[in-house]
């Protein structure tokens, strides 16, 4: 089982809806996969159908409350499996800071996953000890980012995030890939971002470019996936092409 978490503390740059995506578009590859909500906006979860259940997720998982059994949903398509999150979960950093394995506790509990492939954690849009738990949690580290100038900024704060640590709490923490979303290749700045993070990360950048899609935006709002709202989509077909590179990249299991 390989533990991926989706990451980049700058809100808005389709976090959420590459997690949800990619973790729809592995399934369709006969993959079994896991997402954990982990941010507390819950926008994968209600993304995906699971709406105003705040009674068992990744909270309470959190927290030593419950098992992750407990609060896993069966969603679509089939092989796809939530770990929902709650508005409460804005208040688990508070609440688990004082504990000395803080950092720990969700690697705790997902070791307590099992039949998975991949879990996919969704993280906060923020560098807090919610995403410093799926760090040390994780195997790999996939970013997405749009490609606009501050993004640039943001990644040197998030890289620098991921070397300390692997340094000091998961040394088999690596980054998977950086992933350009929201791409318009009608904006210069765009383009020329691009071309920057070709320039710098040449072995780590995605081929697979995510384009700006109203369909994607469009799925949430009725609970599921873009792949399956509508799969000849753009943004559907680049997703698709996106699970398939990301396989490529993981080589044999």
């Amino acid at each position: 089982m390989r533990i991926v978490a989706v990451a980049n503390q700058k809100g808005g740059v389709g976090k959420t809806t590459t997690a949800v995506n990619l973790a729809a578009g592995l399934v369709q590859t006969g993959k079994r996969v896991l997402l954990v909500d982990l941010d507390p906006q819950a926008n994968a979860s209600t993304g995906l159908g699971q709406v105003g259940n705040t009674a068992s997720s990744i909270y309470h998982v959190l927290l030593g409350e419950l098992p992750l059994c407990a609060v896993l949903h069966a969603v679509s398509p089939a092989g796809l499996f939530l770990a929902p999150s709650s508005p409460d979960l804005a208040g688990a950093e508070v609440e688990i800071y004082p504990r000395a394995d803080r950092e720990q506790h969700l690697k705790r509990a997902l070791a307590e996953a099992s039949g998975f492939d991949y879990v996919l954690i969704d993280c906060p849009p923020a560098l807090n000890m919610l995403t410093i738990n799926a760090l040390v949690a994780a195997n790999r580290v996939l970013i997405p980012m749009q490609c606009e100038y501050y993004a640039l900024e943001g990644l040197t704060q998030l890289l620098n995030t991921v070397r300390r640590v692997r340094a000091q709490l998961n040394p088999h923490l690596e980054v998977d890939g950086l992933l350009r979303t929201m791409f318009d290749n009608r904006n210069r700045l765009s383009s020329e971002v691009g071309q920057e993070l070709e320039r710098h990360f040449p072995d780590k950048l995605y081929q697979t470019v995510i384009p700006r899609n109203i369909r994607l935006a469009e799925a949430p709002s009725f609970g599921r996936a873009a792949l399956e709202y509508d799969p000849s989509c753009a943004g559907s077909l680049a997703y698709q092409g996106l699970a398939k590179e990301f396989l490529q990249r993981e080589g044999p299991k």
